[in-house]
């Protein structure tokens, strides 16, 4: 792997992500789409140390389980010090959360804040919406 030039900050590895932090609440509820946000979403590019900060956007229809919103917050900050690429990142939080929800529709989004004057927009989705 290349190396940054000049100064780096040390990180930790993906292993510090931890999925066991996301807590479900049971739901008997009618068929919605559910909507969370969070603008406070951080990780670390390894190929510079430099924090990778951005927005995450989950979308979800729920089969019988609701993500707890404390619980996805630690989730979240778990990533704090993680090394991990960008659409990797994406691709962590799609899985984590569908496993453990094993909704009827889910979306995931990330988008980064401006680096190097390109904008990063990751998206994965699987399911069936509402609707459609």
């Amino acid at each position: 792997m290349a190396k940054a030039e000049g100064k780096t900050f040390k990180f930790d590895t993906e292993k510090v992500i931890n999925p066991g932090f996301l807590e479900t609440i049971k739901y008997t509820g009618g068929r919605q789409l559910i909507e969370y946000k969070t603008a406070e979403f951080s990780a670390v590019c390894p190929f510079s140390g430099l924090p990778d900060i951005g927005t995450v956007i989950i979308r979800y229809i729920p089969s019988n389980r609701l993500l707890e919103l404390k619980s996805l917050k630690y989730y979240f900050v778990s990533f704090r010090n993680a090394g991990i690429y960008q659409e990797k990142a994406t691709d962590r939080i799609f899985k984590d959360v569908k496993k453990i929800l094993r909704p009827g529709y889910l979306y995931v989004e990330t988008v980064y804040n401006t680096r190097g004057g390109i904008d990063a927009r990751c998206i994965m989705e699987a399911g069936k919406k509402a609707g459609r």
